[in-house]
């Protein structure tokens, strides 16, 4: 997978997903944005969510059982020093429907442990580079 982020003005840059979706992200006013997007760090809480709740889904529908409602309430605690990396991430699933609590409860787990690749990523080791006017690739 690969996509391209563009710089769009202030603190605000734009993207269009491998899939073909807009994303708009921004800073705060307070620190030089605009305010005219998501947070970077507001979608990767929506991202671990909305990649469990994909998984839920699936693995519940694979089990015959239909959700009448679903929806999660995502919290992460973040380090108060540079780089403010989220410390914890707890997500509240609430699910209404004929569901028997052990296979919610297996979905959940099997979301978390096995088929999350959004979550099982943010301990994935990231390599930075770069290229300056074209120039030669290099790394950090």
């Amino acid at each position: 997978m690969k996509t391209k982020i563009e710089w769009t003005e202030k603190m605000a840059f734009s993207s269009t997903t491998p899939s073909g979706h807009q994303i708009k992200m921004d800073a705060a006013e307070e620190v030089g944005g605009s305010n005219s997007g998501a947070r970077p760090t507001e979608l990767l809480l929506n991202a671990v969510a909305g990649c469990t709740g994909i998984d839920i889904i699936s693995i519940l529908t694979k089990m015959r059982l239909n959700p009448t409602k679903f929806y999660m309430e995502v919290e992460g605690q973040r380090a108060d020093d540079h780089p403010k990396k989220f410390t914890e991430i707890h997500i509240h699933y609430a699910l209404e429907g004929e569901l028997p609590e052990d296979k919610v409860l297996r979905a959940i787990q099997l979301s978390m442990d096995k088929y999350c690749s959004v979550s099982h990523s943010l301990s994935a080791t990231i390599h930075a580079s770069y290229t300056l006017n074209g120039g030669e690739t290099k790394g950090l």
